[in-house]
C-alpha cells in the first residue's frame, strides 16, 4: 500500500489524471472522485486563516477622535445653553449674522429648549391642567430629597449615633 501525502501529488491539471477523473464520475465512485478533487484544489489551511481576526467594535467616541469630528450637538437644553444663546444673541445684535454663527460653531447651544418647571410635560399641556392637577404633580415629584454633599459625612455620622442611642435605650 502506497501512502500519498498531498503535497507530493504535484498536480496541476486534470489532464495529469488521464480519464480516471472522467470514470470516476461516470462509474459513480464518489470517494475516488473526491479524492482526486482534493488532490487538484489547494491547501484552504494554506491560504485562508483558521482564526481570522475581527476588528474590534469602536465605539462612537473612537470613531469621532479618528475621524477628527466635534462632540455631537445636545439635544436638550441645559442651564448653561441659556447663557450660550444669550451670548449668541448678543452677538448677532453687536455684530451681525456672521459673530452669532462664528459663536454657535464654536459653543453649540443645544436643538431643543424645552420649558421648565412642567414635570416633562409639554408646556401646551402643562398649561391646560387645572390647578388642582398641576398641585397633584408638585406634591408627586417631591418625594425626592436633595443630598448635601458638603455635610452627608456629618449627618451620616450623627444619623449613626442617634441610631446606636436608641438602639441602647
Amino acid at each position: 500500500m502506497q501512502i500519498h501525502a498531498l503535497d507530493k501529488a504535484n498536480l496541476i491539471t486534470d489532464v495529469q489524471l488521464g480519464d480516471q477523473l472522467s470514470h470516476a464520475v461516470t462509474q459513480g465512485r464518489r470517494s475516488d472522485f473526491a479524492l482526486m478533487l482534493a488532490l487538484l484544489s489547494v491547501d484552504a489551511t494554506e491560504t485562508t486563516p483558521l482564526d481570522p481576526p475581527y476588528p474590534e467594535k469602536s465605539t462612537d467616541a473612537d470613531l469621532r477622535k479618528a475621524l477628527n469630528l466635534p462632540e455631537p450637538a445636545r439635544l436638550s437644553a441645559e442651564e448653561i445653553d441659556y447663557d450660550l444663546c444669550g451670548k449668541q444673541a448678543d452677538a448677532f445684535h453687536q455684530s451681525g449674522i456672521d459673530s452669532a454663527r462664528l459663536n454657535h460653531c464654536v459653543s453649540p447651544s443645544a436643538l431643543h429648549f424645552p420649558a421648565f418647571g412642567t414635570h416633562d410635560l409639554g408646556e401646551d399641556v402643562y398649561h391646560n391642567l387645572s390647578g388642582h392637577q398641576r398641585r397633584k404633580l408638585a406634591a408627586e415629584n417631591r418625594t425626592t430629597t436633595e443630598l448635601d454633599p458638603v455635610n452627608l459625612y456629618n449627618q451620616l455620622v450623627i444619623a449613626k449615633r442617634y441610631q446606636e442611642l436608641s438602639a441602647h435605650a
